[in-house]
């Protein structure tokens, strides 16, 4: 845990250096591929996916080590072959996890966030899910394990996979000829991500398109169907925590609400997107039948509030960051606190970039959680020791973020919420 902490020192930067790289190529190109907001969210929800990581908030059913040592029935000797077999058995566990994540009701919970940006750029790439709470998909990594693929191979193997999947979340490339019939390409996740009816529920491959075209799920890019977007149950916020679990909640109130045993038990393990006959007809929900229609998520920040959002993030970021390098140090149970904070500063950015009315009162949470922190620390976590001002910086910090959240909320949010006559952001969208 510690290990994977330290390698987002590289990691975080080259990310983030090569969606500098894209923007710049797409203004040369004359596309717009980001949008601030937009950004802002993707950004943060890779953020929240990172500290749960770290912190290892998740429960493993069945690993690919106790299956290793129970199940094996040959080694292989060979250096290369292992690395080899390791990453094709991971790239086929992909395919399964990803499409049966499609498939299931419950399972889209874990991944709908992935998809919930309306835009296609390599920041919604960062878009990973807080809400795999239970790990048992080891199972798909079955054929590695009867060969006896030891498990540190996957501490190699395993980065290398996931940065593979990031490059291709792109616009600005194009077709790529003889590489189209073997690699998962830019074209081919775009198919992915879109909610075009030809579209939806193709292309599940991560890294060897075969997989794809050996069971029946691939779908080319055409010219004369441009990829739309997003999800068909549009999420109507920045906010990535929210995000995470709208679907779940709107599977607990139809649940609740629907009048029959039967679909109160199978609703969970039907196709994604299927609801009991009476509560659709009870309590409908708006889906994007026709793309073409889709007016995409805006409240319209002003370039003030937008600035402060990036300024807010940055901080957040930064902070995480310290939570990383200092992991040790910190230990149990003040790095799940810090842990919080980072959750509580994340929900309280978006929520403003949304315009809620509750955002000052989240921002008081997330500042009276901060000041508690160190108030129980006596300093922020250790800081003094390389900062002697840091602490004081920071409480003075909760102080200003505080008085800018209350100016935003008393001129933009009141505005925008007088124009458009919103309420707050519910759960279920």
């Amino acid at each position: 845990m510690e290990l994977y902490a330290h390698t987002l020192n590289f990691a975080i930067p080259l990310f983030l250096v090569m969606i500098a790289i894209e923007q710049f190529a797409a203004r040369r190109l004359g596309m717009s591929v980001n949008r601030g907001a937009d950004m802002i969210s993707s950004l943060s929800s890779g953020l929240t996916n990172i500290v749960k990581d770290v912190l290892g908030l998740s429960i493993v059913i069945i690993s690919y080590g106790w299956m290793v040592k129970h199940l094996a029935v040959y080694t292989i000797e060979s250096t290369w072959l292992v690395c080899l077999v390791a990453f094709v058995a991971k790239d086929f566990a992909g395919y399964w996890i990803h499409r049966l994540e499609h498939e299931f009701n419950v399972l889209w919970n874990r991944h709908v966030v992935h998809h919930s940006s309306e835009e296609y750029n390599l920041s919604c790439a960062l878009r990973q899910s807080i809400s795999e709470v239970f790990s048992f998909f080891a199972i798909f990594m079955l054929p590695a394990a009867l060969l006896g693929v030891p498990t540190n191979v996957f501490a190699i193997v395993a980065p290398l996979h996931l940065f593979a999947q990031f490059w291709y979340h792109t616009r600005t490339i194009g077709r790529l000829g003889w590489l189209e019939q073997i690699l998962v390409t830019p074209s081919h996740h775009r198919v992915h991500h879109a909610i075009n009816p030809i579209y939806i529920d193709k292309n599940y491959s991560q890294v060897f398109i075969i997989w794809d075209k050996l069971f029946g799920t691939f779908q080319p890019e055409l010219d004369s169907e441009p990829p739309v977007y997003g999800v068909k149950k549009p999420a109507h916020t920045w906010n990535p925590i929210l995000i995470n679990f709208q679907h779940l909640w709107m599977l607990v109130q139809d649940a609740w609400h629907t009048r029959r045993w039967w679909d109160k038990l199978r609703l969970w393990v039907m196709p994604t997107g299927w609801r009991p006959e009476d509560v659709q007809q009870t309590y409908p929900v708006e889906i994007i039948v026709d793309p073409t229609t889709l007016h995409k998520y805006d409240t319209q920040l002003s370039s003030g509030l937008l600035y402060w959002s990036w300024v807010q993030y940055s901080v957040t970021g930064l902070s995480a960051l310290y939570l990383f390098n200092r992991l040790a140090a910190i230990g149990a149970p003040a790095m799940f606190f810090y842990g919080l904070f980072v959750f509580a500063s994340v929900y309280s950015l978006c929520t403003l970039m949304d315009k809620n009315p509750r955002a000052l009162l989240y921002e008081f949470l997330r500042a009276a959680v901060g000041c508690s922190l160190i108030a129980w620390q006596g300093d922020w976590f250790g800081l003094n020791q390389f900062v002697p001002w840091g602490t004081a910086a920071i409480a003075v910090y909760f102080g200003v973020s505080l008085a800018m959240t209350a100016w935003f909320t008393a001129t933009e949010v009141k505005q925008y919420v007088n124009q458009h006559q919103l309420a707050p952001v519910a759960m279920d969208g």
